[in-house]
């Protein structure tokens, strides 16, 4: 299992300082990636999809929360063009919306337990040879869930992901993080977590991210601070001594 992990595939994050500090996301596995509104969730989220389709693998965005024009022109803000990449296959935008309305019919006069299997739902809606999911965000699936149940769904979930070696970035808010933060660290693969804080020897605002875990990774245990630039989410040099550790969760 060791030599494994070590000789594990990993796709870049299209991040270079990020892919210096943890040499990827593993290949076939799901990393979580959570933070406050406006840390950089979907740009980050953006930025490794873009990444993996420049790359060749067929990538898939899933939007439960914006439409697909909105992050388009998200990207091209960034200087980012996507219109090759969904041209030629390689990368595709699934709105919720549309996912919902394919579902309305089957959806009628059914019970409330039924409604919640939408979680491992939205992976069947995958076409084959989808070789990486972002999904953006999980929160929307999660409001109507106690733990146990959301426990049962996400791990249900990652296990038809990692059956169809689909390697998954998935986004949680900061609500959903704290209620079910236990659950989402044991069943993923990773979790990174996106912050915004006052430097504590600048008195300044700042980005910062922390590499929560990733299996059979040495994970940087300092906050790794970041900026959000005109061409993306980029890292910086990192923390002082004594700035910050990597906490135990979101």
């Amino acid at each position: 299992m060791t030599a494994a992990k070590r000789t594990m595939r990993r796709l870049p994050t299209g991040i270079p300082g990020l892919d210096r500090a943890i040499g990827g996301i593993p290949e076939g596995r799901a990393m979580l990636v959570t933070g406050d509104a406006g840390a950089g969730k979907t740009v980050l989220a953006l930025q490794f999809a873009r990444e993996c389709a420049m790359s060749g693998l067929r990538t898939v965005y899933l939007s439960t929360e914006e439409d697909a024009g909105d992050l388009r022109v998200q990207a091209t803000s960034f200087f980012w063009d996507l219109r090759p990449l969904e041209t030629d296959g390689r990368l595709g935008f699934l709105e919720f919306s549309e996912l919902r309305a394919q579902e309305t019919a089957a959806s009628v006069g059914i019970g409330l337990e039924n409604r919640k299997a939408r979680m491992t739902e939205l992976v069947e809606h995958l076409k084959e040879g989808t070789r990486v999911l972002v999904l953006d965000s999980l929160s929307t699936h999660t409001a109507n869930l106690d733990h146990q149940e959301f426990r049962d769904q996400f791990d249900l979930m990652l296990t038809k992901l990692r059956a169809r070696d689909i390697t998954a970035m998935i986004v949680f808010d900061s609500a959903t993080s704290k209620r079910f933060n236990q659950a989402a660290l044991y069943h993923a693969y990773g979790a990174i977590w996106l912050q915004r804080r006052e430097n504590p020897f600048t008195g300044q605002r700042e980005r910062v991210m922390d590499i929560v875990k990733i299996r059979g990774t040495k994970t940087p245990i300092q906050l790794l601070p970041y900026e959000i630039t005109r061409t993306g989410l980029e890292l910086g040099v990192a923390s002082p001594p004594g700035a910050g550790t990597a906490s135990a969760g979101p």
